[in-house]
């Protein structure tokens, strides 16, 4: 075959492959583009509550208020504020999370929230759950917000009433109690019965199920027509 020939016949090949490659590359991307689009899809609606830019999840503007604002009350509650954010955020997602989600999600530390779970998990509010194929925890929380009041509050009279109970009791069977003035030891015995009645109180109140609970509360000041 002369040289011109066999170059143009070359020249045609390649042209003719490139045209092929260049048609499988345009396929792949418009696939790649449409499983991208059906990701996001499903992303926004497994997660109405998060939206991405990038790989970075970034709450919607309600949530994301909630969020803040529950880790302001937290301040002021004595809580953590990235603790109270967590919480904030597992009850509103209502679904597990792993840490670098919750760290991305939140813009805070690893470490700060590795230490926050911890605390969560302390309080019987957070539990550990795992994915199939995924090696990492995830992490849950209740999604009742009666429940979680009743957990919260079996939580502080375990670490604070029932510790306060017991030391009233201890107090005024000690010896130095009996050489007190009278007034002191009423003023002890009065804070004891106190203490005493409402811890009794909320342990009656707990064993209830959320709906008489519920009606039980909403009942309010009416209560007092059941005592006349």
């Amino acid at each position: 075959m002369p040289l011109p020939i066999c170059g143009a016949f070359v020249f045609n090949f390649i042209i003719d492959r490139n045209k092929k490659n260049c048609h499988d590359i345009w396929h792949i991307h418009i696939k790649f583009c449409k499983l991208k689009f059906n990701l996001a899809k499903t992303f926004r609606k497994e997660n109405p509550h998060l939206h991405k830019i990038g790989n970075i999840m970034k709450l919607n503007p309600t949530t994301e208020q909630f969020v803040l604002h529950w880790g302001e009350m937290g301040n002021k509650w004595g809580v953590n504020r990235t603790v109270a954010q967590i919480h904030a955020l597992l009850y509103l997602v209502g679904k597990p999370m792993n840490a670098e989600e919750i760290c991305d999600t939140l813009g805070v530390a690893r470490s700060n929230v590795s230490n926050s779970i911890k605390e969560l998990q302390g309080l019987n509010l957070v539990q550990t759950t795992h994915i199939m194929g995924d090696r990492r925890d995830y992490f849950i929380t209740g999604t009742d917000v009666w429940e979680l009041a009743k957990t919260v509050i079996e939580e502080r009279y375990r670490r604070e009433l029932a510790p306060t109970v017991t030391f009233l009791d201890e107090l005024m069977q000690s010896p130095e109690f009996q050489q007190e003035n009278e007034e002191v030891q009423q003023r002890i015995k009065d804070t004891h019965q106190f203490v005493d009645t409402l811890t009794s109180w909320a342990t009656e109140m707990l064993k209830l199920s959320t709906s008489t609970l519920s009606k039980i509360l909403k009942l309010g000041a009416s209560v007092q027509k059941l005592l006349k």
